[in-house]
């Protein structure tokens, strides 16, 4: 990613902003209205929630079934999936809190999910015995762990957690028989663990130096020697993908000398590098299967994920299997290396889970859209660029409902990721797609800032939010006119954390422009929000002032916060927000509410209590679904 500071903002980009399908862009004659409006039917907001998620797959050690993080029960819980079809195994049955799975273990059908408090992100990590009994195995009140995989010989696992330090992660090794823990790695300076050699005596480490600049560390546990591997001047970022089977490669990708991140193989004892792939997209990730017998490699391709799976025997591509109309993404490896398990999505379906079995075989796991739901009455994203105040040219995602023509214009949002320095990506959305489908056109804006389209772009906004990229979402609406099928007076702003904020600038800032603004748990004073950051967010302090601007700036930061301009606000608004969001505070949006009921104009408020920055259950995924459409119709409708 190009943005460090991304990793600390966009842990629920995907409410917002999802994988799919990849779409050709559309040029300025493309956007031009030639088809009909197209009656379909509507379906109520409890059909789209009755569309199932499905994340993660680790096979069990028999090669039998698939454990996966699915909300099938309106919350998330573990489940197993038999590899040759069946109805999903609930492992788990929480009724309160989501849980996460995070694997079976290497020998036997225990494993270890993940789960927090009413998403108020202190996660711990859980086993689930093959009795039943549950064991945490990070207790404490105030930690937060994280799963860091297993070890190669199959004998332990790691964790890591700042107990210690509520500022850093130290590194644990877990034994798989009865948890008996040893720190392997004390964090003491803000590194970031990336990976473990097999003989586990290296230790893979980064550290941000700015939010456009990183460095890679290789630890030896034997002689605890520290080696920086990329020392260099000026703005580079080098991100650890992970380290060879037989711990004499690092794998990781940069921008040294380019716009784009590409993957290099740097040799442990020789310090030579090799550039294994470089195009013009950024690669996101590379990794291994269990016994290098694979190479995954990840590009994010214009919004879109294209994989490309390397037998890396002779490092040529393998054939994946061809799902019509569909991207693949998610890649996982059986232990035995074969069985291949990916996830298969597009902008009207969401992710479905499929098994191939090198024999040639695929068995599809999953139908996650509910059957109520005919898929061909939701709608395809599209790629669609525009050219900005400035001439620069600025990418995103537009939905078309199919009732939309020349002669029946409708209302449009424009659609602000998270971040800062997130990005809108082709896929499924319940929430976009319940939303067009009641009639309004969606444009998912990548404005200046935004990652994924060169390390520029992505710096536009450093320092200047609230200016340039606050103006390429007016300007947006230009385009949006001239597609033809869009009503100039109607069309509103809606986005959440960073696009939350950016709605409430274009309410203070720009107060004419926009019809109506929806903002979720959006930012609305920096001051208060960059000097309150969680503690477990310190290696990455320098990054974000890089980004945000200088933390005791009060005049700045007051000048781009619109709790402070509220007086200006002008057009209806609605604010959805979570009470335990560690990230931006309830009282972010208390105090805005506040102040803009003030200007005597149409404000509403919805507060979810057992929610933290991002909605993940059900019932609250529905009262605030129908909310946001009932202020729509009431206000920009």
């Amino acid at each position: 990613m190009n943005k460090i500071v991304t990793y600390i903002f966009s842990l629920f980009i995907f409410m917002f902003s999802f994988n799919a399908c990849y779409l050709a862009s559309k040029t300025d004659a493309d956007l031009s209205v030639v088809d009909q409006a197209v009656n379909v039917k509507q379906y109520p907001v409890e059909d789209f929630l009755r569309t199932v998620s499905y994340y993660g797959g680790s096979f069990s050690p028999n090669n039998k079934k698939v454990l996966v993080t699915s909300n099938q029960t309106g919350i998330y819980n573990v489940y197993a999936i038999p590899i040759n079809g069946g109805s999903p195994i609930p492992l788990t049955e929480s009724t309160d809190q989501s849980i996460s799975s995070r694997g079976y273990f290497p020998n036997d059908e225990r494993f270890l999910y993940s789960s927090d408090l009413g998403g108020n992100e202190l996660s711990h990590i859980y086993v689930k015995e093959l009795d039943g009994r549950v064991v945490d195995l990070t207790p404490g009140d105030t930690l937060k762990a994280y799963f860091s995989g297993w070890s190669q010989d199959d004998k332990s696992f790691f964790i890591q957690t700042n107990e210690r330090d509520e500022r850093y992660f130290d590194v644990y090794e877990y034994n798989l028989v009865d948890y008996k823990r040893k720190m392997i790695y004390q964090n003491d300076e803000g590194y970031d663990f990336a990976d473990i050699s097999a003989d586990k005596n290296i230790i893979i480490l980064s550290k941000t130096i700015s939010n456009a600049s990183s460095d890679i560390y290789i630890y030896d546990r034997i002689s605890t020697e520290m080696k920086l591997i990329t020392e260099h001047e000026g703005d580079i970022e080098y991100n650890p993908q992970t380290i060879s089977l037989n711990g004499k490669s690092v794998y990781y990708t940069t921008d040294e000398n380019s716009e784009f991140t590409y993957l290099v193989k740097y040799g442990i004892n020789t310090e030579e590098k090799e550039v294994l792939l470089k195009v013009d997209w950024d690669i996101w990730y590379a990794y291994f299967s269990k016994n290098e017998k694979y190479m995954i490699v990840g590009i994010n391709n214009d919004a879109k994920t294209e994989l490309i799976v390397y037998d890396v025997a002779t490092m040529t591509p393998i054939d994946l299997p061809k799902i019509e109309n569909a991207e693949i993404s998610s890649v996982g490896f059986s232990r035995d290396e074969g069985y291949m398990r990916f996830y298969s999505s597009s902008s009207r379906t969401p992710r479905d889970l499929f098994v191939y079995n090198f024999n040639g075989s695929i068995t599809k796991l999953t139908n996650s859209l509910n059957k109520n739901i005919n898929s061909n009455d939701l709608v395809d994203g599209k790629v669609v660029r525009f050219k900005s105040f400035d001439g620069l040219e600025i990418p995103g995602v537009l939905y078309k409902p199919h009732q939309a023509s020349e002669n029946n214009k409708l209302p449009a949002l424009v659609w602000v990721h998270g971040g800062p320095g997130g990005q809108s990506r082709l896929g499924y959305s319940g929430m976009k797609q319940y939303i067009i489908n009641r009639g309004y056109v969606v444009y998912a804006i990548n404005n200046r800032g935004s990652s994924g389209y060169g390390k520029t772009f992505n710096h536009l906004d450093d320092q200047k939010h609230g200016e340039g990229d606050l103006s390429d979402c007016v300007h947006s609406k230009k385009m949006l006119i001239e597609t033809g099928y869009v009503d100039e007076n109607k069309i509103g702003i809606i986005g959440g954390s960073y696009g939350g904020y950016m709605t409430l600038a274009a309410m203070t800032f720009r107060p004419e422009e926009f019809a109506v603004g929806v903002d979720i748990f959006g930012v609305s004073n920096w001051l208060r929000t960059l000097q309150n950051i969680p503690a477990w967010w310190e290696s990455y302090r320098k990054a974000l002032e890089e980004e945000m601007g200088d933390f005791e700036d009060e005049e700045y930061l007051k000048s781009i916060s619109p709790l402070f301009h509220a007086d200006k606000v002008i057009k209806p608004l609605i604010v959805l927000q979570g009470a335990n969001d560690p990230r931006v505070l309830q009282v972010e949006s208390d105090e805005i509410v506040a102040a803009v009921k003030k200007n005597n104009i149409p404000v509403e408020y919805i507060v979810f209590e057992d929610e933290g920055h991002g909605f993940r259950k059900n019932e609250n995924k529905e009262e605030a679904y129908e909310k946001i459409v009932q202020f729509l119709d009431t206000y920009l409708k």
